[in-house]
């Protein structure tokens, strides 16, 4: 029941664009007892179909910006072959503690950026209104 249970909410932040790591890794190395190269390679494995799916999805409601896709993926997989290469001779439990800081470090991120993006928008929002309030005059 926990894999499903991980796997499900793991589909579910990666239909969002969030990455389903985020909950596939931490709950296969807490509640599963997988050792953390091995949850990371299964991560990287159900990444497929689920991000597949979201992709179709992405696609058709025009969330994406095909004209900088290129370059991303490309990076994306230069990435990828040195980030592998180096997690080879990264022991697992120093692995696990980055990924945590990783996690963190994000997490403070978003909740600023977020703030900021909605004081953006209720400043977008009062100049709408400003806006409107003048050509009425």
């Amino acid at each position: 029941m926990k894999l499903f249970i991980i796997g499900i909410l793991a589909g579910i932040i990666g239909g969002m664009g969030i990455g389903g790591g985020t909950i596939l890794i931490p709950g296969l190395t807490i509640f599963a007892s997988v050792e953390q190269h091995l949850a990371q390679s299964i991560n990287l494995l159900s990444f497929i179909p689920t991000a597949s799916i979201a992709l179709l999805y992405h696609l058709k409601q025009k969330n994406i910006m095909t004209n900088i896709i290129f370059y991303i993926i490309i990076n994306g997989l230069i990435g990828s072959f040195i980030g592998s290469y180096i997690s080879i001779y990264i022991d697992s439990y120093f692995l696990k503690k980055m990924f945590a800081i990783f996690l963190f470090l994000m997490g403070i991120y978003e909740i600023i950026s977020k703030q900021k993006i909605g004081e953006s928008k209720n400043e977008k929002i009062q100049n709408k209104k400003n806006k409107q309030k003048t050509q009425k005059k």
